[in-house]
């Protein structure tokens, strides 16, 4: 088939075209730029037009969903296919998903329920994926000392220009203050299930005057939506990786790997930001532990962190995510933990046991390359 792929610079692209590519189907290319405001942008939506009257794709492909492709695909009689990696997504909640010609993949089965359960027949659940052809590779090359750490994370800790917490709460008054300090502190303590959106009514004037926020005039998300994921969520995403890494770098070495090189935690190396497709799989195929500490507003979903990291031949410890047990079992293809007790002990065991963990970290391997590459994805969805 004839593929049009809507490209920007994500996170898996070249594996995913060379996917497609892989299984036979001709593939066609619309590089774009998602800064500013793509969806309302006319030059794109021109462009896109004569792309598309010019090549005749059987159906257009993006990974992350854009509304103004469903819009002129809607238009046009042609099926768009979206894949979405990125959590929170705030566009899945724009109308046109309703759009006929769509078909939504999310990789959250929780969150692809709650679409379904409202009566969006366009949202589907599709699991994320790795390229382990490319990443066997990768690693086979590199026999160097370089990426070989004891504990390592590779994300973000959401400070500097992403801490819009610390920008709204000097705004906020006394109450609210107080009531989003008790909430975080609860939620840090319960894993599996994110409340914060539910029970941010009482303060909901106060966050909308101390940091204005306003859901899309064409979409479906709620103002409370916006504050947990886009601002509380991040908070408790950052506390929770910090106390984590901190806990652990009191016994054991801990490197990380995140966007601000300037960010310091004592006895904790920051390498900064490493390059997703030449670098990290080194550091999850070398480091003897890799966390997934999973952001928080992903309800039950495997990060691509995880993926990847599997795919990388390392071994995985990560929170607890429902979607894991419908693929992978504990302690044969990958570890969780239940708390940040659970997590320590877990840390020091598989420090002390060489042979257990790289078994591990080869069983999770496998299972990624047996079934769950970009090319068992896209014939999943041809499915």
């Amino acid at each position: 088939m004839k593929i049009l792929m809507f490209e920007w610079d994500s996170f898996g692209k070249e594996d995913i075209e060379e996917a497609f590519c892989a299984e036979g189907h001709d593939l066609v290319l619309f590089p774009v730029s998602i800064d500013g405001d793509l969806d309302t942008s006319f030059e794109i939506r021109q462009r896109l037009l004569a792309a598309l009257h010019q090549e005749v794709p059987d159906f257009v492909f993006s990974v992350n969903y854009f509304p103004m492709v469903s819009s002129i695909c809607n238009d046009e009689g042609l099926r768009y296919i979206s894949w979405i990696y990125d959590a929170p997504y705030a566009r899945l909640y724009s109308q046109t998903v309703l759009n006929p010609c769509n078909r939504v993949y999310v990789f959250d089965k929780e969150l692809c329920l709650e679409f379904q359960n409202a009566g969006v027949d366009t949202v589907h659940y599709l699991p994320l994926a790795a390229n382990t052809s490319r990443l066997d590779t990768l690693s086979a090359v590199s026999d160097s000392e370089a990426f070989k750490y004891d504990v390592s994370f590779v994300g973000s800790f959401y400070v500097g220009d992403h801490d819009y917490f610390d920008q709204m709460k000097s705004a906020l008054p006394d109450f609210a203050k107080g009531y989003l300090d008790a909430v975080i502190a609860a939620q840090m303590k319960i894993q599996g299930y994110d409340f914060v959106e539910d029970v941010l009514g009482p303060v909901m004037d106060d966050l909308y005057q101390a940091f204005p926020l306003d859901p899309d005039p064409n979409g479906m998300e709620s103002r409370e939506y916006l504050y947990a994921q886009y601002v509380i969520d991040r908070r408790i995403s950052a506390l929770e990786r910090i106390d984590i890494l901190n806990s652990i770098a009191k016994k054991h070495s801990a490197d990380i790997f995140t966007d601000i090189k300037e960010f310091t935690m004592p006895n904790v190396c920051n390498h900064g930001k490493t390059d997703y497709f030449h670098e990290m799989p080194l550091v999850f195929r070398k480091s003897r532990v890799n966390l997934n500490i999973t952001r928080r507003g992903i309800k039950s979903g495997i990060p691509l962190r995880a993926f990847d990291i599997m795919g990388s031949g390392g071994f995985l410890l990560s929170n607890f995510q429902a979607d894991f047990l419908d693929f992978f079992i504990p302690g044969e293809d990958f570890v969780y933990y239940e708390s940040k007790e659970d997590l320590l002990q877990k840390v020091d065991y598989y420090l002390r046991h060489e042979e257990e963990r790289q078994a591990i970290a080869r069983s999770g391997h496998d299972k990624v390359a047996a079934e769950h590459t970009y090319r068992h994805r896209i014939r999943e969805i041809f499915s």
